[in-house]
């Protein structure tokens, strides 16, 4: 993507033939044409760059899987998330913005990765990893699927504790398939940082360093309060 300079060059003054008269004079005060690119335009268009940057990078990494392996590659992918997080440094991302069902694109979190490179032993693949959030109602569910119907679901309840930074508190587990589910005891708590949002993706990194970068789902998953 070209990217836009702030630069202007203009041709030297000692090449222009300039009338003796008129060297003194005060210059033309109307040149709109060289005012500089606003700020706004300016961050708009950085932000769209590391977006691009950070989504290209983790694109064929297969959630993460890839990417355990691959020292060089996490580097460059956590660099992109950094860039990311300064851009958005000021915003707030624990309003109502951060609600809905949000779809993992690339995670360093082993448990997660793990799981959805074991699926098999279900007789399936995993299918969407999702984090269901609803802010209004303090209640989180990440949810690992298994098509055709089985899921890993975990419950949290939620507290806001900074414009970036939620709080959790694990209160259920409960593996599902078609007919039957199998309750696991939830334990845990802990919090995450959601550096940067918008209408599209979600960055994150929790209390144990890890990262997350995930996208709004096109489809809206039924959170509940107890999945147990």
């Amino acid at each position: 993507m070209p990217i836009m300079s702030n630069n202007i060059f203009l041709p030297a003054l000692s090449n222009l033939s300039v009338p003796s008269k008129s060297r003194n004079s005060r210059p033309p005060t109307s040149r709109k044409w060289l005012s500089p690119i606003s700020a706004c335009s300016t961050t708009a268009q950085d932000t769209l760059l590391a977006k691009h940057d950070l989504l290209g990078l983790i694109s064929d990494q297969e959630r993460g899987l890839k990417t355990q392996t691959n020292r060089s590659k996490r580097s460059k992918i956590i660099k992109a998330i950094e860039a990311m997080a300064v851009l958005g440094k000021d915003s707030t991302t624990t309003d109502s913005s951060l609600s809905g069902t949000w779809r993992m694109l690339w995670t360093t979190e082993k448990e997660q990765l793990y799981i959805i490179k074991n699926a098999y032993w279900f007789g399936t693949k995993a299918g969407d990893v999702l984090q269901v959030i609803d802010v209004g109602n303090s209640v989180l569910n990440n949810v690992i699927t298994f098509p055709p119907s089985g899921a890993f679901i975990v419950g949290s309840d939620i507290k806001i504790v900074s414009p970036q930074r939620v709080e959790f508190r694990f209160t259920s587990a409960v593996l599902r398939g078609d007919n039957w589910e199998f309750p696991v005891p939830p334990f845990g708590r802990g919090w995450f940082e959601s550096v940067y949002l918008d209408d599209e993706i979600r960055v994150a990194k929790d209390i144990r360093g890890d990262y997350l970068v995930v996208d709004r789902a096109p489809y809206f998953w039924k959170l509940q309060k107890d999945q147990t």
